[in-house]
């Protein structure tokens, strides 16, 4: 591919190495969360939300646990500026949730910006202006210091007009463009914003570090990340924000190694929505910390309800693939995955084992309100003996022997393959009856009398072609005794070597489900299976049908 040769390195390495980050092996704490999708999200969609549209996600955010959430850029349009009032005059943002909002570094949008943010009782104004390389030198044409004045005028005059507004008020900066800019440069902008701010225990300042667009792999930024935390004056009252963007499809890895780098804070929205690739995606990284047993003190329990929402109102669409969240992360269609997934499951439900340990499921999908029975195992033709079975225990109470299995997985995969589709449950149950419970007959039993005499003797009656005959036989048992008489009335010898049996747990567990395997010559088995509130029945059905399963099969055989 040509064009390689025009692109060169335009992130900047710390000065000094750091890479501390590299010995932690895990996040032991969840870092704050502030959701950006009201701003941030919101302005990178086709058609932004409505007003109303804004307010109802903005009590999603609320409902899954946010505590910031940075609702709009106010002085950038009439309707930004409306929301903000609205969630403010409505009385619409919780005591213990803070609002954001965001300003460039230029007095009269900030003055809009406190404006709009009177009287909410949280909020933190988030000041940017942009200091890389390329900004300086391209855009603004403006040296290193007339940069950082941009920077300092814009958080004095932040501090002088929260003086005169209703609210709790924080601060933050953010230097934009961050990756390319020089670090040390970085670093000493962000500490003439804190000289400014003097931040204390009790008003904390907020430091927000950018990728604005992602130029650098993921170990790059957690140096600089590093580097700016052990460079920041003031550090114990700084909260180190990360506002990482996706253009590299590395922001997830960028957000975990940035806090172990020693970010408190992470910038993110629902899926990732946002310019170009999008952002941080929060669900992700949140998930990620679940599957780790850090609680994120966010809820995804009910994570299909927050799909729906996020689609209906943005208009965007969850990948199937999406972590956590899509449609078919949870799944297996393949043959060895769904027998291992099943074992697992087995062998967590006869040890009660409560650390989940399922082979390729890295949680349990319960955990997002997703269910076994319909999402963690969907037959087509790549599937195997141990996902039917599963497929079929799960959802219909079937418990089928385990030398049934493969012949059973490979009659769905045949019906699927020629469908050039998947199976739903009910589908696989249609098959399973059709060709186990209701073959093609050459005969039915339709009377059995029994009389404990040397064992048992049966009095079976046998229909074919409308003619029927009783036949008497014995043996060690009833089922034996039966048998023994469709052996006699056909003159035929075969092997009656698996019989099980089982109450059926699901629809109606009064009901048994009996399982018979006959074999005529050491070769093919055949099975057939019965089910009835009477488990004689349902056994002398499972004979019969696994005798005419064999008949038919040798008369097509001749034909």
């Amino acid at each position: 591919m040509k064009g390689f040769d025009k692109y060169q390195k335009s992130y900047f390495m710390p000065p000094v190495p750091c890479y501390d980050w590299v010995k932690k092996d895990s996040i032991k704490e969840p870092p704050v969360w502030c959701s950006v999708d009201l701003r941030d999200g919101n302005q990178a969609l086709i058609e932004p939300m409505s007003l109303e549209e804004k307010v109802e996600y903005f009590q999603m955010l609320v409902k899954i646990g946010f505590k910031e959430i940075e609702v709009g850029f106010p002085a950038a349009s009439e309707t930004e500026y409306k929301f903000l009032r609205t969630l403010i005059e409505r009385k619409l943002i919780p005591d213990d949730v803070t609002v954001q909002v965001l300003t460039q570094a230029r007095e009269h949008i900030i003055r809009k910006t406190f404006e709009a943010v009177d009287g909410a009782p949280n909020a933190i104004v988030h000041v940017y202006n942009s200091t890389s390389v390329a900004q300086r030198e391209q855009v603004f044409q403006k040296s290193k210091d007339e940069i950082k004045k941009i920077a300092v005028d814009g958080a004095v005059l932040l501090k002088k007009l929260a003086e005169g507004i209703k609210g709790n008020i924080r601060f933050e900066y953010s230097p934009e463009s961050f990756h390319g800019t020089e670090m040390d440069y970085a670093a000493e902008v962000c500490n003439a914003v804190l000289d400014v701010w003097q931040p204390t225990a009790e008003a904390k300042a907020i430091i927000n570090i950018p990728s604005t667009v992602e130029n650098a792999m993921p170990h790059v930024f957690a140096s600089q990340v590093e580097f700016i935390s052990r460079s920041l004056q003031y550090r114990d009252n700084v909260v180190l924000s990360l506002h990482p963007h996706n253009d590299r499809g590395c922001g997830v890895a960028t957000a975990e190694l940035g806090v172990l780098a020693g970010a408190d804070r992470l910038e993110g929205t629902l899926f990732g929505n946002g310019e170009r690739t999008g952002n941080l995606d929060i669900v992700t990284v949140a998930m990620n910390l679940h599957a780790h047993g850090v609680d994120s003190r966010l809820d995804f329990a009910n994570m299909q309800e927050i799909k729906e929402t996020y689609e209906r109102l943005t208009d965007m669409q969850v990948s199937m693939r999406e972590p956590y969240a899509g449609e078919l992360v949870f799944t297996a269609f393949s043959g060895s995955h769904q027998d291992a997934i099943s074992k697992g499951m087995a062998h967590r439900e006869r040890t009660g084992e409560h650390q989940w340990t399922v082979p390729y499921l890295p949680i349990d999908p319960k955990d997002v309100g997703r269910t076994y029975d319909s999402d963690v195992i969907r037959i087509n033709s790549q599937s195997g003996k141990g996902g039917v079975a599963y497929v079929l225990k799960q959802n219909f109470g079937i418990v089928m022997p385990e030398k049934m299995r493969e012949e059973v997985g490979y009659l769905m995969k045949g019906v699927s393959d020629h469908a050039h589709a998947e199976l739903s449950p009910q589908e696989m149950l249609d098959v399973f009856r059709k060709h186990y419970c209701n073959p093609k007959r050459t005969f039915r039993i339709t009377e059995c009398h029994f009389q404990q005499k040397d064992g048992i003797i049966a009095s079976v009656t046998i229909e074919q072609d409308g003619i029927s005959e009783v036949v008497e036989a014995n043996g060690n048992g009833r089922l034996n005794a039966v048998n023994n008489a469709v052996k006699k009335y056909f003159d035929i010898s075969y092997s009656l070597d698996v019989y099980e049996e089982h109450s059926l747990t699901r629809n109606s567990s009064s009901k048994a489900m009996a399982y018979v395997g006959i074999t005529q010559d050491e070769k093919k088995r055949y099975w057939g299976v019965g089910t009835d509130e009477d488990i004689i029945k349902s056994s002398v059905q499972a004979l019969e049908n696994a005798v005419n399963h064999m008949i038919e099969k040798k008369k097509d055989k001749i034909r």
